[in-house]
């Protein structure tokens, strides 16, 4: 077993002394429940004396563990909802549940904890500290959390093993793109949500962190969101949502994802 290997089994390990996972039964039980629930959300954006509705009547669940897409055209909706579901912004009318936690009802204090705690994100365009190393963009997120895991070992873990000590101008985009996810894993969150986390990267690269999001979901069993535009990528998913004129117009629960090797777009 090489350093990498054997590195990942650690962190899967760490996972699991923490409660991400507990064998294939359990994984399977903890999906099946409404671990993200979104009922008959509404969100209003008052521009001067314009009424503007993001979002009407939105409803959908995730269960734990499991890997989710949301699809839609832009404008459609998909960024207010994962404002809404990652503390970011307030909803009008609605109710917004994780792991049995009303985020709806929160104040912007706990909101600020629910973000800090609960929450991992991960964007389109890095967002990394640029005269910090990779190691040190990690290690930033998880001095603001509770339990979190070992940066060198989830840089490591996503196969960043050599290039810890680089900083993200040194890095491909790719790379760049997996310390951002390291950095959303290392704080240990219960949910992961990724804003179209290929958008800037190429179809081979692209493929590469859509892979490993979903050997998160499937081998850690962390539940993670994915907000697309990509129509393509959905075969991949546990459960696709899709969204337009800020309506969930379909919910499919998928048996049998496609590993992202198959995808072709």
């Amino acid at each position: 077993m090489d350093n990498e290997d054997r590195y990942r089994d650690e962190f899967l390990k760490k996972y699991e002394a923490v409660g991400k996972t507990g064998g294939l039964d359990r994984l399977a039980a903890e999906a099946s429940a409404d671990y993200v629930v979104f009922e008959n959300v509404r969100k209003v954006y008052h521009v001067g004396e314009v009424d503007i509705e993001a979002l009407a009547d939105a409803s959908f669940s995730v269960g734990k563990g499991e890997l989710a897409v949301v699809v839609g055209e832009s404008g459609a909706g998909k960024t207010t909802l994962l404002n809404i579901l990652g503390g970011m912004d307030t909803l009008t009318s609605g109710r917004v549940v994780l792991d049995g936690k009303e985020i709806s009802g929160m104040s912007l204090r706990e909101l600020t904890n629910y973000r800090r705690y609960d929450i991992g994100f991960v964007f389109q365009f890095y967002n990394l500290v640029q005269n910090l190393t990779a190691l040190e963009n990690v290690s930033l997120a998880t001095q603001i959390c509770m339990d979190p895991l070992d940066p060198a070992e989830t840089l490591k873990a996503v196969g960043l093993g050599d290039r810890m000590n680089n900083f993200p101008g040194q890095l491909s985009g790719g790379e760049q793109q997996r310390v951002a996810i390291a950095r959303a894993l290392a704080k240990n969150p219960k949910l992961l949500l990724c804003d179209e986390p290929t958008g800037a990267l190429d179809y081979n690269t692209g493929k590469q962190i859509l892979q490993l999001l979903q050997d998160q979901a499937r081998n850690s069993g962390t539940t993670v969101i994915i907000i697309t535009h990509n129509k393509a990528i959905t075969p991949m998913a546990d459960r696709v949502i899709s969204v337009r004129s800020g309506r969930v117009q379909d919910v499919k629960i998928n048996p049998h994802p496609v590993p992202v090797s198959e995808i072709e777009w």
